[in-house]
């Protein structure tokens, strides 16, 4: 891989001895010809004081069912490493916002089903909503959006991001009554007289049927956003659930299909057996 310099942007350099951190062992330095400047490459975890494989340990579990206060527990017992809960926090915060800036630019061998709806979340004892597109052949969801309200503004907002990777033969929702005005917004051409995504409706009321292939999605989030006793801030909020969002796409492998989702959809990361610290690893490197 050819290595930059931080300054400069060159590529004229050289290895010049290590940098010695107390969390992170020796770290290669290099000199630049032609800035005259000394530089270590980020890795993702530039100047963070614990180590990278305790940070994305406490992302991955905190994420897949620990609380920031049980992790904290778990590291000061096991390893003997003192962090604070508020610490963990940052670290899922963190490189929730630094994988997402990577995985969104990744294209996707998507298929032609696309299964959407949105559900309600507690944020600050007030009920949000969280609106998520998943792709049936691959299970990747597609695209989310996080709203205070459900109505056609809303709806059009999550529909431009859950085509953003890819265009459907059709789309099924519930039988929300904000969808079909936005379809026709988003989705109605004049040269063929009608949707250029089919717009599928799974009406409970009618056929006692859920939009199932979506709801299974949500019982897990919901499930894990109960774990936390509701989000806590509003600012915050969307940036857990993209961390949520990056766990089921990138990190776990989805039951039904014994694959990791992004490797169903052509991304072959080789990410390696810590996936999260792969993807941060990824992520710096972009």
């Amino acid at each position: 891989m050819e290595i930059k310099c931080k300054f400069c942007n060159g590529t004229n350099n050289r290895k010049k001895g290590y940098r010695k951190t107390e969390n992170r062992g020796k770290i290669q330095k290099y000199f630049c010809k032609e800035c005259k400047r000394y530089f270590t490459q980020d890795n993702g975890f530039y100047r963070m004081r614990n180590s990278e494989k305790i940070i994305s340990m406490s992302v991955d579990m905190y994420i897949s069912n620990l609380s920031s206060r049980k992790m904290k527990n778990q590291l000061s017992r096991h390893l003997g490493t003192k962090v604070s809960h508020m610490t963990i926090l940052d670290w899922v915060r963190r490189y929730a916002l630094k994988v997402q800036k990577f995985v969104e630019k990744l294209g996707y061998n998507l298929g032609n089903s696309f299964y959407a709806d949105e559900t309600l979340i507690d944020c600050e004892g007030r009920d949000d909503r969280f609106w998520c597109c998943l792709d049936w052949d691959t299970r990747l969801i597609t695209g989310v959006h996080y709203s205070l309200s459900g109505n056609q503004t809303q709806a059009e907002e999550f529909l431009k991001k859950a085509i953003k990777k890819g265009k459907p033969k059709f789309i099924q929702t519930d039988a929300g009554i904000f969808y079909p005005k936005a379809f026709r917004r988003m989705f109605y051409s004049n040269k063929i007289g009608g949707l250029t995504v089919e717009h599928k409706i799974q009406n409970y009321q009618k056929t006692h049927i859920h939009n199932y292939r979506i709801e299974t999605v949500f019982m897990k989030i919901k499930d894990r956003v109960d774990d936390f006793r509701g989000l806590k801030a509003l600012w915050s909020a969307p940036i857990m659930m993209m961390a949520i969002t990056i766990q089921h796409n990138f990190i776990e492998a989805h039951t039904t299909i014994d694959e990791v989702p992004c490797s169903r959809a052509g991304q072959e990361l080789n990410l390696g057996d810590n996936r999260w610290l792969g993807l941060i690893k990824l992520s710096a490197q972009k």
